[in-house]
């Protein structure tokens, strides 16, 4: 199962209207960080695990892999940007990425 929303919005109402968008077939929906990367002075990569149940098929989430990254932008102590990643594969390839664990660190 591959979760889809492409989409692009603006500012924190269009934030909210964003992820109500993509959350809302899912309930008890949950994700965290697993690592983080700082990638330069602008950004920071994390991969993060996601937990949920779909509210019409009752799917876990967990059970179809559940894991992304989120690529924030950061300017003035600010993320002015958010790219979300709902599969950890097409992040790391096109951030050009290994997948793993050496050289992460919480920060």
């Amino acid at each position: 199962m591959e979760i889809n929303a492409p989409g692009t919005w603006t500012g924190l109402a269009g934030m909210w209207e964003g992820w109500r968008e993509v959350l809302s077939p899912w309930e008890d929906w949950r994700a965290e960080h697993v690592n983080l990367r700082e990638l330069d002075d602008t950004r920071v990569f994390a991969v993060m695990r996601f937990a949920g149940r779909g509210k019409g098929s009752g799917l876990e989430i967990g059970d179809v892999g559940g894991a992304g990254a989120n690529l924030f932008h950061i300017r003035e102590h600010r993320v002015i940007r958010l790219v979300a990643y709902w599969e950890l594969d097409h992040a790391l390839a096109d951030l050009g990425l290994e997948d793993s664990g050496a050289g992460t660190h919480a920060i």
